[in-house]
Parts: C-alpha cells; sequence; structure tokens
C-alpha cells in the first residue's frame, strides 16, 4: 500500500470511529447508568444549599407566587378530578398493608357515627406523598441532614418531615400520558420510559414542561389491574434511570406516577451497586433534588378528562395532614380543568 493510500485508508478509519463516537457526544440519548454516574449526579444535580443551609422545602420553592397565579388561570370549568385511588382495604398480592377502617359507633345510641382509620401508607398501594424524610443515601437526607440526628423512632423525622408541606400544593400540572403516546390500552410491567418518551409527549400534546410543574407520569398501571387483576410489586413500568438529568433541567416541583415513579426490576443497561440507590429515580430525586413524591396515584380518570379536551394541564391542588414528625402522608391530590 503506497502512502497515499495509507493516508486514505486511516482518514476513512478516523471518520468512521467520528462518526460512531458522536451520538454520545453530541448529547443523543444514552440509555446506559452505572454506579459513577448516580454518584457524579448527586454532586452535580444536587439541589443542596440552593435555598439556604436550613432548607426543608426543597423544590417547593419553585412553586413561587406568579407561578401560582398562572395555575389559577388554567381553570375554565371548574372541573374537577382526583388524581387518588380509593383507600384499598382488602388484602393482596399488591398490598400487603390494606387501609382499616373500623366503625367504633355506629349511632344507634342516639349519638353521631364515628370510625377509626389505621395504614402504613408508605409501599405500592396507598396514594400518598412522600417527604424529605423518607429516604437517605449513606445515611443523610437532602441537605445534608444526617438520618441518625434527625430521624428516630422516639421522635419521628424532626427534619424534612411533611409538616413542610402544610400550606400545601397549589401549581400547574402537568399529565404525560405514555400509554396514549404509544397507542396502547397500559405499559407492560417492567417497561422503561426513556427522555425520547417524554419529549415526544411533549411534542405531541403542545406542552412544555417548565419550572414549578407537578407532572404526573401515567403508566396504565390501574387500567391493567382492572384487566388482568393484581401482580407482584416488583414489575412495574416506569421512568428509567438515565431521565434523572432531565429532570434536574426541567426544574419540576413535585412528580407523580402510579407506582413510585422508576421502573422496576432495573433494565439490563443500569448497572447500580449501592444500596441506597435500588430505586434510582425514586430516591435521588427525594435525596438530591428535594423533590416531594405522589406515589400510586390512580391517573385514569384525569387521562380521560385531558383526552376530552386536548387539554393535558391543569390546575393541582394537594393538602397533606399536618404531621409535624411525618414521613409522608396519605394525599388526595385534584386537578381542576
Amino acid at each position: 500500500m503506497n502512502k497515499v493510500a495509507v493516508i486514505m485508508f486511516a482518514s476513512l478509519t478516523l471518520a468512521v470511529v467520528t462518526e460512531q463516537r458522536l451520538p454520545s457526544q453530541t448529547g443523543s440519548p444514552s440509555h446506559v447508568v452505572n454506579q459513577a454516574d448516580m454518584d457524579r449526579w448527586k454532586v452535580e444535580l444536587s439541589n443542596w444549599g440552593r435555598w439556604g443551609k436550613d432548607d426543608q422545602k426543597g423544590t417547593l420553592n419553585l412553586i413561587t407566587a406568579a407561578k401560582r397565579k398562572q395555575a389559577a388561570t388554567l381553570v375554565k370549568e371548574g372541573f374537577p378530578v382526583s388524581l387518588s385511588r380509593d383507600a384499598a382495604t382488602v388484602k393482596d398480592i399488591e398490598n400487603s398493608t390494606p387501609y382499616e377502617d373500623v366503625m367504633i359507633r355506629d349511632g344507634s345510641d342516639r349519638t353521631s357515627a364515628s370510625d377509626r382509620i389505621s395504614v402504613q401508607f408508605h409501599g405500592l398501594s396507598h396514594t400518598h406523598l412522600d417527604s424529605l424524610a423518607h429516604h437517605f443515601v449513606d445515611d443523610k437526607m437532602y441537605n445534608g441532614y444526617p438520618r441518625k440526628d434527625y430521624v428516630t423512632m422516639q421522635g419521628g423525622a424532626a427534619k424534612n418531615s411533611i409538616i413542610n408541606i402544610k400550606d400545601g400544593v397549589f401549581t400547574r400540572g402537568i399529565l404525560m400520558d405514555i400509554p396514549r403516546l404509544k397507542g396502547v390500552e397500559y405499559l407492560e410491567p417492567g417497561t422503561p420510559i426513556y427522555v425520547e418518551d417524554l419529549e415526544a409527549w411533549e411534542k405531541q400534546s403542545g406542552i412544555k414542561v417548565s419550572a414549578g410543574d407537578a407532572v404526573f407520569i401515567r403508566t396504565g398501571r390501574w387500567v391493567r389491574r382492572a384487566k388482568l387483576g393484581p401482580w407482584e410489586t416488583s414489575k412495574q413500568a416506569g421512568l428509567d434511570p438515565s431521565v434523572i438529568p432531565w429532570l434536574k433541567k426541567h426544574d419540576i416541583a413535585l412528580l407523580g406516577s402510579e407506582a413510585a415513579l422508576g421502573v422496576r426490576p432495573l433494565p439490563s443497561t443500569i448497572q447500580i451497586s449501592n444500596p441506597d440507590d435500588d430505586q434510582p429515580v425514586h430516591n435521588f430525586v427525594l435525596y438530591a433534588l428535594g423533590m416531594p413524591l405522589f406515589d400510586d396515584c390512580d391517573l385514569t380518570a384525569v387521562s380521560a378528562a385531558a383526552a376530552a379536551r386536548k387539554r393535558w394541564e391543569f390546575l393541582l391542588t394537594a393538602a397533606p395532614l399536618a404531621l409535624r414528625t411525618g414521613t409522608g402522608s396519605p394525599i388526595n391530590p385534584i386537578a381542576v380543568f
């Protein structure tokens, strides 16, 4: 091979290698996430200290007075829709800790009727709001508060508790209806949702996610359950860990989903070794971003209401129980069109 041919071959080889590398270098989606990525994101994407070293509200700080006023203008008809499941009182494969609603007085003695309610609401059965005291990484929670100092069996959550959301949530809500995007009734358990899906929904719906929004990710979980029955909760459709930088970039205030936000089990493209990151998206946004989460919503009714109006944004309101040391609260989020 002469010198000219060698140069041409080398140039062609370099071009091929460059072309193969371009996708990751130009920002095309990559679904590979390892522990080093997670650990780097905990530093690069962290909201710790953003609103002060003593902050306990996290991304709720993004819901400004201007954001609330904007959200109020979304009410055109005054039509409300609950985003909550009915309280699940039957024990099954999905629900090991059902609500207990026990009548303690039925009024037959000419007094008022009364009942007692008890529930362990965290998990994958009951609609609830996670406070920032719900999860820890390396024994710390949002804004660097050590768990051992502020969350104890004796005192409950002394920092980052649900009491910090006592004034409630009032902001723009957005539904991202992924089954509708894909033309199916529901996503099969284990289906990951990628950045490409979120951006495709933005394009299809004409709605752009902005700072201070409450974003709800619909998978169709409860439609599938109604059709096929309950299944093991270790398998759920949800966000792939590769969406984490996208969530930070858009400064979302709250996220809601029909399970615990992330895909279960993790795809083979995810290689994570720290047990504190076992639910990467769910745990990361609580710990690093300081973002409260609506878990186990039922987004079936709001999907139908939004589709009927071709409007995927609405006023979102929600108020937890005022539990001073609570790690979360049962919740009934309301969309108003």
